[in-house]
């Protein structure tokens, strides 16, 4: 078996008896990739806080018919911010939540692998708003997908339209350079929250999570 690298962060770690983890990655050469870290939950293991949630970098692993396995990592962000920050987190989780929905093996992910690192780093910068941050992440998600509405045609003002489309058109490492007022902020919210809610097949966990601290 030939040893491969590829570029990507943890969507989602899982304890597998008391040494093993399963891990999905989302990657810029595999697009989504389920593999197992051996011994990766022993205390001592270089594995242990690669195959955690959030971190990014280059993973190495060997691929067979029936699985892939993570032999090392080297990992370049794990955002550690996010960590000691509750809503924070929790945020994160949904958007590595929502990126996991969305995702496919094997598929071209790289326009997603890029927005889920920028907005994660949004995330952590305290002049953005969390809320829009959230709001691009999950409205770019819908057009790398291909699945947004025709949001010209809705009864929204010229305002919320432009802030629409800049998102809509702009590349990925420019979308965190704005900010708008709480009324068309709200107005997002609502618009983007609504589509999502009748689009998506399942309850995203995270954000059920997050809508109970914010309310507290």
């Amino acid at each position: 078996m030939e040893l491969q690298k590829t570029t990507g962060i943890v969507l989602l770690s899982a304890p597998i008896g008391e040494r093993e983890r399963r891990v999905v990655l989302l990657t810029k050469e595999h697009g989504k990739l389920s593999a197992f870290a051996r011994g990766a939950m022993r205390p001592n293991s270089p594995l242990r806080a690669a195959t955690m949630p959030f971190a990014f970098g280059d993973f190495f692993f060997y691929e067979s018919r029936n699985s892939v396995t993570i032999t090392g990592a080297e990992i370049k962000n794990s955002f550690p911010d996010l960590y000691t920050d509750l809503e924070g987190a929790l945020y994160g989780y949904y958007f590595l939540e929502l990126a996991e929905y969305y995702t496919r093996e094997y598929n071209d992910e790289k326009l997603m692998l890029g927005l889920l690192y920028q907005s994660l780093k949004a995330l952590t910068t305290p002049s953005l708003k969390r809320r829009l941050v959230k709001v691009i992440y999950e409205w770019k998600t819908l057009v790398i997908n291909g699945e947004y509405p025709d949001y010209e045609r809705d009864d929204l003002s010229d305002t919320v339209k432009y802030t629409l489309g800049f998102i809509t058109f702009t590349e990925i490492r420019k979308l965190y350079t704005f900010t708008v007022s709480d009324e068309i902020l709200c107005t997002l919210e609502k618009y983007v929250g609504s589509y999502l809610n009748k689009h998506l097949d399942r309850n995203m966990k995270s954000m059920e999570m997050l809508e109970t601290v914010m309310k507290n």
